[in-house]
Parts: structure tokens; sequence; C-alpha cells
């Protein structure tokens, strides 16, 4: 069974949409999106550097057009999948659970991309209030560590699996916490994101969040959608759509999600553009499971191929 995921903030590098803007249509359709939303896309994911894509208003969008992008050069897309490619399961790891969403037919590109647009100015607003961010915790023991980070203020916001866990909170919580390790973590790591996301410091992003995704009219989910705010399967479209909007200001439990993929009997693995996060945890925690991440078209051979290896007709 595949499994197709999208993942989230700070997996975007300077450039890295550059070579799927020369496929056939590509250009187009981006320049459509950019103009629907109001911000250009090709622009940010082509020529602009690592401090303006780590802008929290462009990446969110940029990252769900990138995914969209690429999953419909793949054919997984919702709007080009066949019986014979579709995914078992989708997932997306926190703004990827949009781009997720789209995979599994819940929303359409439109609604997606107004939704991330919004979604990414809202917590741009929220993140603004306070100086905080994020950092990776390599290595230790998770309930160790999640103890140490409440001690220090921190928030376990992201719960990765394979010996990672992301923790959230002011600026000055962080740097305590990178001079006083957990027992056991090897490296804390800051990320390339612009706020403690997942964290009640993005509690005024929710309200704003759902004034707009009472315009959009989310159908059921085609495929297996897991979510991560608890690894479950979710079969109602309004009920995604509810998780999207109060997942913003709660942990990821990415963890629950790949024990979820392994319950359903997951084979395969592919991360759309820009890949290589999740499926690196996913080596690391599901051993035995084939993955590839879609970093640029040169991998969409090879992704056919285990599409057609790994789903049936």
């Amino acid at each position: 069974m595949l499994v197709l995921v999208a993942p989230g903030q700070g997996a975007q590098t300077p450039g890295f949409l550059t070579d799927w803007l020369a496929l056939p249509g590509a250009a187009d359709r981006v320049a459509a999106w950019s103009d629907a939303i109001g911000l250009d896309l090709a622009h940010f994911g082509t020529k602009a550097d690592a401090d303006e894509i780590r802008d929290t208003s462009v990446a969110q969008p940029l990252l769900v057009a990138a995914g969209l992008l690429s999953a419909a050069a793949l054919g997984t897309h919702s709007s080009a999948v066949t019986a014979a490619g579709a995914p078992g399961a989708v997932a997306g790891h926190s703004v990827g659970e949009i781009t997720a969403a789209v995979f599994a037919g819940v929303l359409d590109d439109a609604a997606a991309l107004t939704l991330v647009r919004r979604r990414g100015l809202a917590m741009a607003a929220a993140a603004a209030v306070t100086e905080t961010g994020m950092s990776a915790l390599l290595g230790g023991d998770p309930e160790v560590s999640v103890a140490h980070l409440e001690k220090l203020g921190l928030t376990p916001a992201n719960m990765n699996g394979a010996g990672q866990i992301v923790a959230a909170g002011t600026m000055e919580q962080l740097a305590a916490l990178n001079e006083d390790k957990p027992e056991g973590v090897r490296k804390v790591v800051p990320l390339k994101v612009a706020g403690a996301f997942h964290t009640h410091h993005m509690a005024p992003a929710v309200d704003k969040l759902a004034e707009a995704a009472k315009a959009l009219t989310p159908a059921d989910p085609k495929v297996t959608y897991v979510s991560n705010k608890d690894g479950r399967t979710v079969a109602a479209g309004t009920e995604v759509l509810d998780r999207l909007v109060g997942q913003v200001a709660n942990p990821v439990r990415w963890d629950l999600c790949m024990e979820t993929f392994k319950e359903l009997g997951v084979t395969a693995i592919i991360e759309v553009c820009p890949g290589g996060t999740l499926t690196g945890l996913a080596k690391r925690a599901l051993p035995g499971v084939k993955t590839l991440a879609l970093k640029t078209p040169a991998d969409l051979d090879a992704a056919r191929e285990l599409v057609a290896e790994h789903t049936q007709a």
C-alpha cells in the first residue's frame, strides 16, 4: 500500500520550484494560483532568498503549491489520479495537511490555496506578537524530553517519532534549551520557521482561519485521510476542515500518523516536493517500507515505478 505525504514548513529552500516550473503547463498553473491569492509564487519559488521564503505568509502557500504541482506531475493529484495509481492513504505534516486534503479530494486547488494564504497571514500575525521559534531535538527519551521542555516553559509542538521532537516557544526559552538539553539528546537544531507554531502562541490565528473555512464546502475524502492531530483516519470532509483549523494551535503527532500507516499495511511512502523530511523519519521509524522523496522532476520516473509497484487497480 502506498501512502502519499506532504511536508510542512521548514522544508523549503531557495530556488526549489525552478525545475518544476519547466514542466509543460506548470508555469501557467502557478501563475493562475498566484493571481488568485495575490502572491507571486513563481518569484518566491525561484528567485527569493532563504529569509524571504522563511516568512510564514510566503512559505505556507509556496509549500502547498509545490506539493500540488509535483503530485499532478506524478499523476497522484486528486484531479489526475487513476484507479491504478491511487494512494491507499494520504497525510500531511502541519501545513502539509492542506496539501493532503487536496490529494484526498476534500478541497480543490483553489480552495486549498485560498485557505493556506489566509492561514499563513494569520499565523504570521500571531507570530509577530512575541518573538518565538522552534528547534528540533535529536535523540533522547521522549518522556524525559517532554518533561524537560515543560520545565523550561516550552511546548513539544511536533512529536515526529524516530527520535525527534520539536520544541516551540519564545527565543529566550529556546536559548535556555540550547544551554540545558534534556538528558540523552544529541543535538538541538533551530528550524527555518518564523514562529512557535502548534502552540498557544498561535491561538489568535484559529478564529481567523475558522472564519475563512466558513466559505468552503469540503467533500468527504476519496482515499484514507490520516490526521496529524492524533493519527486517526477521518472519513468526513467537514471534520477534516475542522481539524485543519484547530491544528494551528495544537501539537503535530506525526509519530501517531506513522503508527497508523503501519496498521494500514503501508509498503511504500512518497513525499511530494520539497520532499526529504518525512521520508527521513519513515526510514528510521518504518524499517522495510520503501520511501522516495520528490525533490526535482528527475525523481518522477522512479516515483512512478513505486506507484505502479505499490498500488492496485
